[in-house]
């Protein structure tokens, strides 16, 4: 009788096609990222978002002069090699200033959409989960937050409180809340219903360790997604409120408060707005591509 042969297991992985009898599922982790890389566009975004946030982090490296320095006698000058985005009305260089002020615009971007993710959360989670007399005075609340015009609403209340980085962003991130706390009942009513949660009531488990630890994290997807589409949208509302003079107080610089200064001397001097605008701009469409690109990476019912 003929002996059997036995393959190694490398001959087998030449014949069938390198990892074709690789039995090792694929992490949802690494499934998403690999996904995620798919899109073309949100992988830019992200590039650009992180080398944003390093020029933030390292301002005080990369900026040639302080934010407040000022050089009268070159007052308006336009680009140059001594000033990469040319000056403003108080020789202050933009190159500078726009340096400087991507820590404020995109710290008040990332603070005030947490802020805004974890009232929606909070309040979308506990209407959505327990229903009834709960749910109906919270979204009839949510209801009237979101039938004031927002923009009117965020200039009165900064009108009222001290103008202040702190403020303005808690200030963007409590009007901010109510559209993400919509979707997040509508994920909980839906939650709620499925197997694993009554599994869950059936053991005993608390409400608090239902919504939290079973509830929740198949709700974060959604949550993760517009997450990102809150900081842009912060983003462009801090830098509306400093356009009209009403974000965050001089010398501090943002790239709102840049634009505002700009506005005087739009045609001598158009550099000042052009600058800032064109960050603002990139980085509200970064926001915007890596939150689609993180949809259709966490949506299970898209294919491959």
């Amino acid at each position: 009788m003929a002996t059997e042969k036995h393959l190694p297991p490398e001959h087998l992985e030449d014949n069938f096609g390198g990892d074709a009898l690789t039995l090792e599922p694929e992490s949802y982790g690494k499934m998403v990222w690999r996904r995620f890389k798919q899109h073309k566009l949100a992988m830019f975004g992200l590039y650009f978002l992180i080398f944003m946030y390093l020029v933030a982090i390292f301002a005080p490296l990369i900026a040639p002069q302080s934010y407040r320095a000022t050089d009268t006698p070159n007052r308006l000058k336009g680009v140059s090699r001594e000033h990469l985005m040319g000056t403003d009305h108080l020789g202050r260089d933009v190159f500078s200033r726009v340096i400087w002020g991507s820590r404020v615009s995109l710290s008040v971007g990332f603070v005030a959409a947490g802020v805004a993710v974890l009232l929606g959360t909070v309040v979308g989670a506990v209407a959505g989960y327990f229903g009834g007399v709960i749910d109906n005075v919270l979204m009839r609340f949510t209801e009237v937050v979101m039938s004031f015009p927002t923009f009117f609403l965020l200039i009165t209340i900064v009108s009222i409180v001290e103008r202040s980085i702190f403020n303005i962003m808690l200030v963007i991130g409590i009007t901010s809340w109510p559209g993400l706390a919509r979707m997040v009942r509508a994920e909980f009513l839906s939650l709620r219903e499925q197997e694993f949660v009554l599994a869950a009531k059936a053991l005993g488990a608390s409400d608090s360790r239902i919504i939290f630890r079973h509830i929740l994290p198949n709700a974060m997807a959604p949550i993760i997604v517009s997450a990102t589409l809150q900081i842009g949208g912060a983003i462009l509302t801090e830098s509306s409120l400093s356009f009209l003079g009403l974000g965050i107080p001089e010398p501090f610089p943002s790239w709102g408060s840049i634009l505002n200064a700009g506005r005087t001397n739009l045609r001598q001097a158009p550099w000042i707005t052009f600058f800032p605008g064109i960050f603002i701009f990139l980085t509200v469409l970064a926001f915007n591509y890596v939150g689609d690109g993180l949809r259709d990476a966490l949506d299970p019912r898209l294919k491959d």
